[in-house]
């Protein structure tokens, strides 16, 4: 009995004492070794999910993605996720049809404009730590930037007024490069260069534009001293264990780099494939996973300054909004309870995207296709019809990205 009691104290000083990298660690009573859960190094309060709460929701969530989803048309990954346990999961496709490399959970795929989240929460976590703040100048950091009256903020919502970088060629028209491929600097340089006249008074209205998070990048490097590839990982992507996620280097990345595809042939480069912080991360559907649950947790950001990503800035005058965008997040308000919801799409090349953080049932709903489709935006639906009130009949399905004005 005594040598028996002697040998599980022993055991248990050797277990408590040990290396922690070779410890599973637990997550609610589960191991991280459980392929079914995912993890992050940072304190959640989060109940389990029960057994019966999935096999009632995962027949639900099947049925919309093969009728809606999954189709010869879709190439990607696709995830549904509540409190770290995996609901649903499925992938599918090429990441090089050339070569048959098969998408896996391991796959990172361009998240366009989905970047724009990771690279407001890299801000936020700078504003946290106070390098910088939300209503600073942006001429604190970028001193030669010709618009006085703009601050972080502005970029952060889309109210600076500034012109999309994908207009400047229409502007300078015969003055302009098309070959030469352009980096964020470059970007800065022409505004600097050529002052264009801002499309109306900064902060009067809201116009989606990616030359915003194109300066943003800029001033994570500046307040960073590091590089923004180096600056994510330093900030979000080493701290959270997503290792499959990483910055595309236009000069090393393109041959390796997950393809993007219309129909069978593949999308070329062109000149803006090198320009970062609008989009550029790749990464994968377990990854946005680990991100959207480290939302969750004080220890990673303040709770008080995310919500600030949370509220509309733009549809403040009117009485029954459909839309808005916080920080780096949209949101829709659902008809006719108007509940919100909040998600980023993107849209690059043969890339389509979503992102969709249910936070009310803290689930995460994350669609990446490298294959030119709406299909990756009817996550929106699925969300809406899985996990909010039901709208009266007769109220109209969220539109599709690809259906609204402009692009991502």
């Amino acid at each position: 009995m005594r040598v028996a009691l002697v040998t599980f104290f022993l055991s248990l000083v050797f277990y408590i004492s040990g290396p922690r990298e070779k410890r599973p660690i637990t997550f609610f009573g589960h191991y991280s070794v459980d392929s079914t859960f995912i993890t992050i190094p940072f304190s959640l309060r989060m109940g389990n999910v029960s057994d019966s709460y999935v096999r009632e929701i995962t027949p639900k969530i099947d049925s919309f993605y093969n009728k809606n989803i999954k189709s010869p048309y879709y190439s990607g990954g696709f995830i549904v996720a509540k409190n770290g346990r995996i609901l649903y999961e499925d992938y599918q496709g090429f990441s090089d049809s050339k070569n048959k490399t098969a998408i896996d959970s391991l796959t990172a795929i361009h998240l366009a404009s989905v970047s724009k989240v990771l690279t407001a929460t890299a801000v936020l976590k700078l504003v946290q730590n106070d390098n910088i703040m939300l209503d600073q100048k942006v001429t604190d950091w970028l001193p030669k930037f010709p618009y006085k009256d703009i601050t972080i903020r502005m970029l952060l919502n889309h109210r600076s007024g500034i012109q999309p970088y994908s207009s400047f060629s229409a502007l300078l028209k015969k003055n302009w490069n098309s070959r030469k491929v352009l980096s964020n600097q470059d970007i800065l340089d022409l505004l600097v260069q050529h002052k264009f006249k801002k499309l109306f008074p900064s902060n009067t209205r809201f116009d989606y534009c990616n030359t915003n998070y194109v300066l943003l990048a800029l001033i994570i490097e500046r307040a960073t001293g590091l590089n923004y590839r180096d600056a994510m990982q330093h900030l979000i992507f080493k701290p959270l264990g997503m290792k499959s996620t990483y910055v595309f280097n236009y000069a090393t990345d393109r041959e390796t780099a997950s393809k993007s595809y219309k129909g069978n042939a593949q999308f070329p480069w062109d000149q803006f494939d090198e320009l970062y912080g609008d989009k550029n991360i790749y990464s994968t559907p377990r990854d946005l996973v680990k991100f959207d649950l480290a939302t969750y947790s004080p220890d990673f950001i303040n709770q008080t300054l995310l919500q600030e990503a949370y509220v509309g800035y733009s549809a403040g005058h009117t009485a029954k909004p459909i839309k808005d965008y916080g920080l780096g997040m949209r949101m829709r308000f659902i008809q006719p309870t108007g509940e919100k919801l909040i998600y980023h799409n993107g849209w690059w090349h043969g890339n389509n995207t979503s992102f969709v953080p249910v936070r009310k049932d803290t689930i995460t709903v994350v669609c990446l296709g490298n294959k030119y489709s709406n299909r990756p935006y009817s996550t929106l639906n699925m969300v809406s019809n899985l996990f909010y009130k039901k709208p009266k009949a007769g109220t109209p399905e969220i539109p599709s990205e690809l259906e609204l004005a402009g692009s991502e």
